[in-house]
């Protein structure tokens, strides 16, 4: 199925359980009950002032968020407030997090919505709910360009330092497929973020990172770093909703229906990714 008509449920069944991680985070109303930080409720009447809805991110994880001259910039950004605009719900603005603190930051309350390259598994969709997937990716394993490691699978990182960032698909898939197997839980860093494994990377601290291809191609392009080879997860990005706020997922999905169609989405992908 095509990313435009595969609903979350169907992904999920398509996938089977399969652990995948998701990178996106997009906030908004909480169903009328208020919100915490996050803002106001859902469904206005009368001459009532619309519903506002703050959305929760992660910054360094490029192109889909990330900090330039003290701006919040990226794919996940432009889009989500895309999406948004196309609603009746008023966006509220960002919170900034680490990437594992986004889904306490969302049932908590504290946003209404998580815009983040969040991948849609069934672990995450046993505590929050997603919209329907907007991107796919799989993984990339990165090295040093200058380096002399080639690794061309996931077995020829045997007995090396690998990173990835912390609550990502990539953290699952050197837990499920490389410690214990192929590196010791020693040989695994993680981090907060992907700025900080890259930078670990060119320092020589660790041998390869484990990223989504579209922020590693990122990474390829600015940093003396590379794509070793890619790793299929058939992952599918969404952003995250609360599981008791369907009426903000519908607003969410009839919004990314309209970018689509419109052709914002086209645009923001080709501004962002060159596609």
């Amino acid at each position: 199925m095509s990313e435009r008509s595969l609903s979350r449920r169907q992904y999920l069944t398509s996938v089977g359980g399969a652990a995948v991680t998701l990178s996106v985070a997009g906030c908004m109303g909480d169903g009328g009950n208020g919100s915490g930080d996050g803002g106001g409720g859902n469904g206005s009447t009368g001459t009532e002032e619309a519903p506002s809805i703050t959305a929760g991110t992660a910054p360094g994880f490029p192109p889909f968020e990330m900090k330039e001259g003290g701006e919040l910039v990226g794919f996940d950004i432009d889009l989500f407030e895309a999406v948004v605009s196309e609603t009746e719900y008023q966006f509220d603005g960002w919170s900034e997090f680490e990437f594992d603190s986004l889904i306490p930051a969302l049932t908590n309350n504290n946003i209404d919505a998580i815009a983040a390259g969040m991948t849609i598994n069934e672990k995450r969709d046993q505590t929050i709910d997603f919209t329907d997937p907007y991107y796919s990716s799989d993984q990339a394993i990165v090295v040093r360009a200058d380096g002399d490691f080639s690794p061309g699978s996931l077995s020829d990182l045997a007995d090396r330092p690998i990173g990835a960032q912390k609550g990502t698909t990539g953290e699952g898939v050197v837990q499920d497929e490389l410690v214990g197997d192929e590196i010791t839980q020693n040989q695994y860093n993680a981090y907060d973020n992907y700025v900080l494994a890259i930078q670990d990377l060119q320092n020589g601290n660790v041998d390869a990172v484990v990223i989504d291809v579209p922020v590693a191609e990122t990474f390829a392009n600015n940093r003396p770093v590379e794509i070793a080879f890619v790793y299929e997860t058939g992952e599918k990005f969404g952003f995250g909703v609360r599981t008791d706020d369907d009426e903000l997922t519908s607003a969410l999905n009839s919004g990314l229906s309209a970018v689509r169609e419109g052709g914002t989405y086209e645009e923001l992908t080709q501004k962002w990714f060159g596609e």
